[in-house]
């Protein structure tokens, strides 16, 4: 839990999001892999998202945006809606389970693309909760003093794990899943303990626990190199029954550490960002929660789970819509070696 600083307030200032290409329904995916009526009805009735945008050519696999591509427009978006030049950023931390390269680290690549220099950068390896240790990294230095105003950025480039020429009817369900939950997307947002912000939300505090003692891990992203790339492992698996059992549960302990440690109630709680598995998993988890005055702000449906961006299309739909006096709670759960993670902000109107 990231104890703030009672003098240095850290204030979200601005979200901003990138998407590759156009939507990409369910309808296109059944065409383009040759699947039948019966299959898109199982993805409509137990997955639920309706489209997903992808950084290559589904026809011929052919990348047409990388992870620094899609980052570089969110944060330019992120810092035009701050009213912040990027001369103005003293450091910038990025979460990704799917960097562009091992070296150089892909939030140096983006530093380097908007004119950022002579700071510090950060970059986290992680899945779903990426975006939320952005926000406990950032938050950290901006409340010590270390730091003034921070980049954060958080997104993935899961089709790069397509295989755009596989036969779906011989897959195993781990595999399948994978083609209609994800997508790829970016997003970014700036943070400041700089004075003169007074009406722009305050991050009140940040959780991320590692909750993945003895658990095998949920879902596996493998890299390659001369060695073993021949080898038979997938690139990417999903234990997808381990996470719709687990994903609810650890939900529910973030959002019960994070409404004790500030001592809100259940019906105090304005606004909720729920994990964005999938619809249908994000439905149950919304129940589960039991914050019944919340209005949810979900976005899987049409962006499909892009991972570590998910958190800032949230955001960039809270931050339009936030007024004082509101709270919001938001909750990422990474299933990977399971990793639960929450943030809570409220606007005050200047108090």
């Amino acid at each position: 839990m990231v104890d703030l600083h009672p003098d240095r307030t850290v204030r979200v200032l601005s979200a901003g999001t990138a998407l590759p290409g156009p939507p990409v329904d369910t309808e296109a995916l059944a065409e383009r892999f040759g699947m039948d009526r019966l299959w898109r009805q199982w993805v409509d009735t137990f997955i639920g998202t309706r489209t997903r945008h992808l950084a290559l050519d589904l026809a011929t696999g052919e990348p047409r945006e990388s992870l620094a591509d899609l980052a570089t427009t969110a944060a330019g978006t992120a810092l035009a809606r701050a009213g912040v030049s990027a001369q103005d950023i003293d450091v910038v931390v990025l979460g990704s389970a799917t960097p562009d390269t091992l070296m150089p680290a892909t939030v140096n690549v983006v530093a380097d693309r908007l004119r950022i220099d002579g700071i510090s950068t950060f970059q986290l390896q992680s899945g779903c909760s990426g975006a939320v240790q952005t926000f406990d990294v950032a938050t950290a230095l901006l409340a010590a003093g270390r730091h003034r105003t921070a980049l954060v950025i958080g997104g993935d480039v899961i089709a790069k794990h397509y295989d755009v020429h596989a036969d779906l009817r011989s897959l195993p369900p781990e595999l399948l899943v994978n083609y209609v939950l994800f997508g790829d997307g970016a997003g970014a947002a700036v943070l400041t303990a700089e004075p003169g912000h007074d009406d722009a939300p305050i991050v009140r505090t940040v959780l991320t626990r590692l909750a993945g003692l003895d658990r095998e891990p949920g879902q596996v992203l493998r890299w390659y190199g001369t060695a073993d790339r021949d080898r038979a492992d997938t690139p990417a698996n999903e234990d997808y029954k381990a996470i719709e059992e687990l994903v609810p549960e650890l939900a529910a302990e973030v959002t019960d550490e994070l409404l004790d440690d500030l001592g809100w109630e259940r019906d105090e709680i304005t606004y909720l960002l729920p994990p964005q598995l999938s619809v249908t998993m994000t439905e149950k988890i919304v129940k589960r929660l039991d914050l019944p005055l919340a209005e949810e702000i979900t976005v899987v449906g049409e962006t499909g789970n892009n991972g570590n961006a998910l958190l800032f299309f949230q955001l960039e739909r809270l931050l339009d819509t936030m007024s004082a006096p509101s709270r919001a709670v938001a909750v990422a759960i990474e299933s990977s070696k399971w990793i639960r993670s929450g943030l809570a902000l409220e606007r005050d109107g200047g108090n």
